[in-house]
């Protein structure tokens, strides 16, 4: 796989992009998506993101995986294995802007719920209702295979079960770091990853501990509402994206 400089430079700065939001921020994780789209088709794209992210998700359960509340992860796994199933079969069947304006809308709704719910000061995991797992489970799983852009519905969920930012990130670092090491062979069966791909992800490999490095930086400076007031905008934005 041949670069142009500008190509590896956008290349770079994703790669450090996905240490930093695994680390740091998590709504920048989508940021990564979108720049390494802009250098090669976005389908391949994603196989070429997966890997830094799980090399992203070492060095976050590595550094703060005492942090991890697991109860809120069992109510998930079950339902994001089937998204990841249901996303597997559906990534031959429906063609990429159809999958990007149904994720960015369905971003966009759970973040204008959340804000709703902040609002009557009642975004609880009871005030969501029995269903808010299950949905946000299966949406991720979905998402994650078809965009590798389950960041915001987990950032939306987590935000919704009112994380301190320490277990925020601690809890989002297990959960992504399972659901991606569980996503590869889908992504190997389909294609998408491969001996080049994975070559890259290699020399991209230390930029990304990099990152993950910042972001720990950047986490310890920020105060929780600002922390959450932009993993929401992020998250936001990154639907936006994905539908424009």
């Amino acid at each position: 796989m041949t670069f142009e400089p500008w190509q590896w430079a956008i290349a770079v700065a994703a790669a450090l992009v996905v240490g930093v939001s695994k680390t740091g921020i998590s709504g920048l994780g989508m940021l990564a998506v979108v720049l390494f789209a802009q250098i090669m088709p976005a389908k391949q794209a994603t196989g070429i993101v997966l890997p830094l992210l799980c090399f992203g998700d070492l060095a976050a359960v590595a550094s703060y995986r005492r942090h991890a509340k697991w109860g809120y992860l069992w109510r998930l796994f079950p339902w994001t294995a089937a998204g990841v199933v249901i996303g597997y079969f559906a990534l031959t069947r429906i063609d990429e802007h159809q999958a990007r304006v149904v994720i960015g809308g369905i971003v966009l709704a759970l973040v204008a719920l959340h804000v709703a719910r902040r609002v009557r000061a009642k975004a609880s995991d009871e005030a969501h209702g029995w269903w808010f797992a299950p949905v946000v489970g299966v949406l991720a799983g979905f998402t994650t295979l078809v965009a590798n852009a389950a960041g915001p519905l987990m950032t939306v969920y987590l935000l919704a079960m009112q994380l301190p930012k320490l277990e925020f990130v601690g809890t989002g670092a297990v959960f992504f770091m399972l659901l991606n090491f569980f996503k590869v062979p889908f992504m190997v069966d389909l294609g998408l990853i491969n001996a080049a791909s994975f070559r890259l992800n290699l020399l991209l490999a230390p930029v990304v501990f990099a990152g993950a490095w910042l972001g720990r930086q950047i986490l310890a400076k920020l105060n929780q509402r600002l922390f959450e007031n932009l993993a929401l905008g992020l998250s936001a934005a990154a639907g936006l994206k994905l539908i424009l």
